[in-house]
Formats: C-alpha cells, structure tokens, sequence
C-alpha cells in the first residue's frame, strides 16, 4: 500500500503530525517515512489478503509533504479513539520508534481536528480559574518548592510552608519525588501543611496555596486525591510523566474542582535528544489535553535545558484559543478547552524574574526552591526578596538599585546578582 500522495490536500477531520526522521542505514528517506505511514495505522510489514479495500481507503494516512529529514502525515480521524491520549500515543508515538528501517524519529508536532477536540474535557478550572481560585490578577503567581526536596519530617515541612507562605509566597509545592516516604507521611504532611497555610493567610491576609503530591499507582493514587479533596486543598500536584496520562486523565475527571499542577519529571528522557523521541512542545499539548491547570514549560534562563523559540511556543499552545501553525509547526485549535497557567521552574533565583517576565510576559507562576530556602536570612527573607523583586520589575525600577536600599534584596543579590546558567 501506498501512502505518499503530495497532491492530498488535509481534511477538516484530519489529525496532523509532523516527523522527523533519520532512516537507518542503507534505507532510502521515503521507503522509510511509507513504513511509518503504515505501521502506526492501518498497516504491516507485508500486503495482507484480509485488508477489505474499501476500509483501506477510508483509513488509510498520507504522506502530505516531505522535505528531508521531514515528512508530514494526515491521519483519518476514524482511526484514533475519541478522549484517549494513551489510544493516540499507542498510534503516532508507538511501534514507530523500534522499527529497524529508523535510526532516529522525533514527533515534532501534531494537531488535532476540532471534532477529536471535542472529546477531551481539557482543565477544569484553567488559567484564569486558577486566578480567581487565588484572588490574584495583575502579576504572576510565586511559588516555592519546600527543600531539601526529600528528608524533612512532615512537622519540619509545615514550618518551611509556613515560612515561605509568611514571606510572600502564594503556592508552595511538594517537590517530584516526596510522595509518602516513613520519613514523611503524605497523610501527616497534609494535615500540617493545611494548617500551616490557613495560620498564613490569617497573618497575611492573602489566600494560600498548598500542592500536595498524590502520584502513586492508580488506586492510591486516587486514595490521596479523595484526602486532599476532604481536607479542603485548593491543589493537587501530580508527575505526569511517570503517572501516565490516563492517570492524569482520571485525576481530572474526578478532582472535583481541585486545581492540577503538573510537574514534568521525567520528560526529558525522550524529548532532550533532538532528532528523536518527541518535542517538548507535543508533550505540552497533549497535557493540556489531558486536562492540568498548572505546567512547568521551562524558564529559558535557568538551569533546565530547552530552546528558547520552542519554550516560547509552548507558552503560546498553553495559553491560545487558537494557535496559528509556524515553521514545521502546525498550531492548535483549543476550541473550548482552556487555558493552561504555565510555570517557570527550575534554577530560578529573584535576579532572574525580571528575564522571566520580559519573556513570559504575567500570565504564569514563577517557582523559587534554592532560590528562596538559600537566601542568607532564610526561608522567609528569601519568600520576601522573591515578591519585592516581582513588584519592582512590574513597576519598571531597577532591581540593582532595590538592592542597594533594601536589606532583603541586597543579601540575595550578593549571593546570587552575578548567578548565570
């Protein structure tokens, strides 16, 4: 069976990829992209005498474009089961990867129709529900992620919150891999954590956010939502990569109004190489499908890898309605799924929010670990360097000058003023 067909024009109902691909050697370039063409379709190895041609040609991708290392596919959106990002990756991201005939495959990109759209629920709260959930517009969200990131007991972790939260913070978060180790009990850690948070706002005046991590296997997994949900959390933080996305899927469906931050540990494992595995930017998207309110997109000036146009497009597919498609980029359609808060984490000190927002612009949540919990003065004095540096670069001033008149800052910057990844 053939799949190469340059004149096709794609389809409303279409979902498109684009791929780039390294034959193995000796494979000549289009041989190889009509082998993938077929085996994450309807296809095989060899012509099958039970293949009925009428559903081959109803069924059947094509190959739209190719311009090597290249090609673009269209794919019937017949083939793909509606809501199901596990049955989509299985297809376009599947058995596609160890086949001999490629030395390399990365998806780039994918798009999908407006009626596969529809059958995703997407956020259910989104962007702006996050906002109004915190009472916060106007500026970004800050946050912290209570370090050291394993080995606090529960009791020390409530008062590193407490601290981060009295300083000025507006979300703290339990980081990738705290999830109910002996040391600290996920239960315990809830509890104390919430009531940490509550004496915050009381003192501050402003709402709190805790982000208790529920990855775990399935049915504990949902075990720990249903205790969050009853201690009255405004979040819920999950791994989204190592939980999988039909746990995501099921965590959103039955958070019940909880919002979901998404922490990508683990992404880097087939996206980081650049002619294989897959895009950051696709694994963004099929988050946001997935259905995350909250997701770290990058920072492009701290300490995790990433390109600094691809991070950009990722804050762009997580915020738009409608994306436009760019070069061998083919933008998205949300219809009415909404937005995603994208989050900037990851080796972020106070001298580098200003970067952050030139770049980000204030729709996101700026995370701080180190770069609170290291402040000479603490976890407090660094929450408090964090929110007046914020505030300075919103008002256009000169955050070397704050330095040199506040106490706060002025300790961090001889720390950290100089700090470049």
């Amino acid at each position: 069976m053939e799949y190469i067909d340059t004149g096709y024009k794609p389809g409303d109902n279409d979902l498109l990829t684009v791929f780039r691909v390294k034959p193995a050697e000796g494979k000549k370039f289009k041989d190889v992209a009509e082998a993938l063409a077929g085996e994450s379709s309807i296809g095989t190895w060899t012509d099958l005498s039970t293949m009925v041609p009428e559903v081959a040609e109803r069924l059947k991708p094509h190959i739209y474009r190719i311009a090597e290392p290249y090609c673009w596919i269209a794919y019937p959106s017949e083939l793909f089961e509606s809501g199901s990002i596990p049955q989509i990756l299985s297809s376009i991201a599947g058995n596609i990867y160890g086949m001999k005939a490629v030395a390399r495959l990365r998806l780039v990109d994918f798009r999908l129709p407006s009626r596969m759209v529809a059958g995703f629920t997407g956020p259910r709260l989104g962007r702006e529900g996050v906002r109004e959930r915190m009472g916060i517009a106007g500026r970004p969200l800050i946050g912290t992620i209570v370090k050291p990131k394993v080995g606090l007991s529960s009791q020390q972790f409530a008062e590193v919150l407490y601290e981060a939260m009295a300083g000025g913070c507006d979300i703290v978060k339990d980081d990738e891999n705290l999830t109910d180790q002996e040391f600290n009990r996920f239960e315990q850690r809830l509890e104390l954590a919430l009531t940490a948070a509550e004496r915050a706002e009381t003192e501050t005046g402003e709402r709190k956010g805790y982000m208790p991590n529920v990855t775990a296997p399935g049915d504990e997994l949902m075990r720990r939502l249903e205790l969050v949900k009853k201690a009255g959390s405004r979040y819920v933080m999950v791994d989204v990569v190592t939980t999988g996305f039909s746990g995501v899927q099921m965590l959103r469906n039955h958070s019940d109004g909880l919002a979901i931050h998404a922490h990508r540990a683990m992404y880097a494992a087939f996206t980081r190489v650049p002619d294989h595995g897959m895009s950051t930017l696709s694994f963004s998207k099929f988050c946001r499908f997935a259905g995350v309110d909250q997701l770290h997109v990058g920072t492009i000036v701290g300490k995790m890898e990433g390109d600094k146009e691809e991070i950009l497009r990722m804050h762009e597919e997580m915020r738009g309605d409608v994306v436009e498609p760019g070069d061998r980029l083919l933008g998205q359609d949300w219809g009415s799924l909404r937005p995603v808060l994208s989050v900037a984490s990851g080796g972020v000190h106070p001298f580098l929010i200003e970067d952050i927002v030139g770049h980000f612009g204030k729709d996101l949540a700026i995370m701080l670990g180190g770069g609170i919990h290291g402040h000479p003065e603490g976890t407090r004095a660094g929450a408090r360097t964090a929110r007046k540096v914020l505030d300075a670069a919103l008002r256009g001033e000169s955050v070397k000058e704050l330095a040199e008149k506040d106490g706060d800052v002025g300790k961090a910057y001889e720390l950290w003023g100089q700090k470049e990844w």
